[in-house]
Parts: structure tokens; sequence; C-alpha cells
């Protein structure tokens, strides 16, 4: 039990702290239009296979402070994936819209280890740590295009993660389903658009340790958009989530019920050509069942974006995300906590990204914000009191397209959480240090169609 107890307390930054599984996924990975191709077409569906290695080195894999054994290692990926659709808009002969587009995607990441810093028992420990994360997406679009139109998806994921003590038997690897469904109706020009939908998701721990915070989460949501300029929309969203927690595993890492409400409402527009803004503010509660440490405050997201191509796309929703652009933001917003109840997150960012020649890609992301934690209400834990820590997170990632279906890469990341709060269980000795800093780099290669 006393294990168990050190083991909750670092699920705070270990497991949900936001930016932690994004900084751990290969950057071509994350957007279909860096990761594929041309494509095959075979009938009526084109397909999209490929796969990428990359070799490097990961400083800090276990996310510990520097009193805690970091334990560096050289670390591999090797990252198949593979989608099929029906045709794009590039290779249908009419040109005209589809009653129905579906799509498949599938991928994975496969990790080895090779330990070279740190205690002995440490480097034993990542040695082991071999593993498989990956996705499944199923999506099927109804009637695109028309005055009426729908979407449904599903999809299945495994997100890896060890604890700070690196047990394979007490590891914080989770299996995440998805599902939803969207009705969209955009009358007239296509000037106004409106979207009411729903959304499944769970968390199911692998571990029995922390079956407590297996988790199913059902939002309601709804947004639109009038474009009251050419180039100018004003837009609305809101969301109501239900999150229900399991009644299992130890009554150390249970959590409370809760009834999220979001809800913004702001501008996005091109106000040239060349230059783009986006300001959203809202609200948003947290509404735990049983639990009086609510969150409800203000949200807010501001973002300036430079073109360095002037697009020639009248609605600012559908210009590609991957035009050479730089753009520049803050977000302020809350999420649901695995300890405690919530989190909040006031961040800024920045996000570059260069297309040179047709041959070289560069993409430059950084944030940098503070991590709010309120009180915590755990009689177990000592230290009870609310704090803020700071999260720096950086990638730099540039791809040689040396032919259409060969590239050649290098990424260097940094994720810093600095935190001088040490989490500690009133009946234990020891405690959790929640600071670290961990530096990731790796070169590889790729094909892709």
């Amino acid at each position: 039990m006393r294990r168990v107890l050190a083991l909750v307390a670092c699920i705070s930054f270990s497991v949900l702290v936001a930016g932690e599984a994004a900084a751990q996924e290969v950057t071509w990975l994350k957007d279909r239009q860096y990761r594929e191709g041309s494509g095959f077409r075979v009938g009526d569906f084109e397909m999209h296979p490929g796969i990428g290695a990359d070799f490097g080195y990961d400083s800090n894999y276990y996310r510990r402070d520097s009193s805690e054994d970091p334990i560096g290692s050289l670390r591999l990926r090797v990252s198949p994936h593979f989608s099929v659709s029906t045709l794009g808009a590039q290779r249908r002969d009419d040109g005209e819209q589809p009653s129905v587009n579906f799509r498949a995607e599938l991928g994975g990441t496969y990790n080895e280890f090779i330990p070279v810093s740190g205690s002995e028992a440490g480097q034993d420990s990542l040695q082991e740590q071999r593993n498989i994360g990956g996705d499944l997406r199923l999506t099927l679009d109804i009637a695109p295009g028309r005055e009426w139109s729908g979407n449904l998806y599903a999809g299945v994921g495994r997100t890896v993660r060890p604890t700070n003590e690196g047990d394979l038997n007490q590891s914080f690897n989770r299996i995440l389903p998805a599902a939803g469904a969207e009705l969209i109706w955009a009358p007239g020009s296509g000037m106004l658009d409106w979207r009411l939908g729903y959304q499944f998701s769970g968390t199911f721990f692998e571990s029995s340790t922390f079956s407590g915070l297996n988790n199913f989460r059902n939002d309601i949501t709804t947004r639109g958009r009038w474009r009251f300029l050419p180039r100018t929309a004003l837009m609305y969203d809101a969301r109501f989530g239900f999150i229900t927690y399991s009644s299992g595993g130890s009554s150390a890492v249970q959590k409370t019920d809760s009834h999220p409400l979001r809800t913004r409402i702001g501008v996005n527009g091109l106000v040239t050509p060349s230059f783009g803004i986006l300001a959203l503010v809202g609200w948003g509660s947290s509404f735990y069942t049983s639990d009086p440490q609510d969150f409800d405050s203000l949200l807010a997201q501001a973002e300036l974006r430079w073109y360095f191509n002037p697009t020639s796309e009248d609605d600012p929703g559908k210009v590609s995300s991957v035009m050479s652009s730089i753009a520049v933001g803050f977000i302020r917003d809350f999420e649901d906590s695995f300890i405690g109840t919530y989190l909040e997150r006031d961040q800024g960012y920045i996000r570059f990204n260069y297309l040179f020649g047709g041959k070289f890609l560069l993409v430059l992301t950084g944030a940098a914000g503070a991590v709010v934690f309120p009180a915590q209400d755990n009689p177990d834990l000592g230290n009870a009191g609310g704090w803020t820590d700071v999260r720096v997170d950086g990638t730099l990632f540039g791809e040689w397209r040396i032919k259409d279906w060969l590239g050649a890469n290098a990424e260097v990341g940094y994720t810093g959480y600095f935190s001088d709060t040490s989490l500690q269980f009133a009946s234990l000795a020891g405690f959790d240090q929640l600071g670290y800093q961990n530096i990731r780099a790796f070169i590889g290669a790729r094909v892709f169609w």
C-alpha cells in the first residue's frame, strides 16, 4: 500500500500535465499533410503507406528530478503508418463532391532503449521499457458540402507512459477509445454554418493499481460560425461534459465525477491575404459532484498568424495548416486532473513552419506558461495547499525531401517542468519532487507515399 501511495503522488505531473503526450510524439506523425505523400489509387480508393525510423538520445525518459536518479538513454523509434480513403479532390475526375467520404488511419511507434547514464538499477529497468503505442481511427463524412451534412468517427489508441519509478507492473500505460458524431447545417452560400455533436472518450489504465482512475467521458458540443465579412467570421463554441470515474481500485486513487462546462465566443479572420487573427473569450466551470474545489473562471485564446505566401482562400478555417507561416498566441483553459480536482493552464505558444522550394521542411514549436493546481482536499496528503508550476516545451524539426517518397530528418526537443513542490503523503517518509528536465535529439529517415 505504501508503494501504491508513492506512485499516486506523482500522477499529477507524470500522466496529465498538458503537452506530455505531444512532446513524446514524432513530429511528422502529428499531421497527415506532413506524413503522407501522393499515395496510390486503387479503384475508387487511395492508399498511403509509409514507415520512418530515427535514432537518438533521451536524457530523462522517466521524467525524474535531478535528485531522483534521471536515466539517460539512446533510443530507437520505428513508426509505420497506413491510411486508406475515398478519392481526394485531386483524383476525382468530375470535380464534384461525393455523397460519402471515408478514411481509415492506422499508425504506431515502437521504442527501444539503450541506457547510457544513471544508476545501474535504473539502467536495467529502462532497458526493459521497450514498448509499442499507436492509434486506429475511422471517419465517415456524409453528404459533404451540402446544406445538411454530418460526420461519424471512432477509434482507439494506446498511450505508453512509465511511472518515474520505472516499474513495468505499475505503469501509466492506458487504452483510449473514442467515438463521436456531428450534424452540420450550412444554408445558402455557406456564410453561416452550425454544428451539433456528441463525443465519447474513455481512459483505461492497464495496471490494476490505477483502476480507480478509469473513466468514461461524454460531451455534448455545439459550434457555429457566421462570416459577416468575406474573410472574417464570428465564432461560438460550447461543450458540456459528463466525466464518470470507476468505483474500483484502491481508495487512494479514487476521483470525483464532474460535469465540465465551456463556452466561448470570438472572431477568426484574415485581415489581409497574409495576416490572420483569432480571438476567443468565454467561461468555464468544472462542477464536481462532491467536491467544493471547482474551476469557475475566464477562458481565453488569442492568436496572430502571418503567412509568408499570401493565401487566396477566403475562408480562414480552410487555410492549410502546413502553409509557410508563423503564429504566436496565448491560451487559458482548465482540465480534469488525476490528483485532486482540476488544473489550470495559462500558456503562451509559438509555431513556425516553412517549406523551402518544396524540398526542405522546417517546423519550430514552443510553449511556456503556468500550471496551476488548487488546494488538494486529500487528508493523507501532507502538502495540501495549492501551488503553481512552470512548464516550457520546445521542438525544432527539419526534413529534407530527397524524393517525393523519401525524406531525411532531424529533431531536437526540450521539456522543462519547474516546480518547488514535493508531494508527500502523511503516512510516508518519502516524497516525490515534481520538477524535471528532459532533452531529446534524433536523426532519421522515412519513406512515404
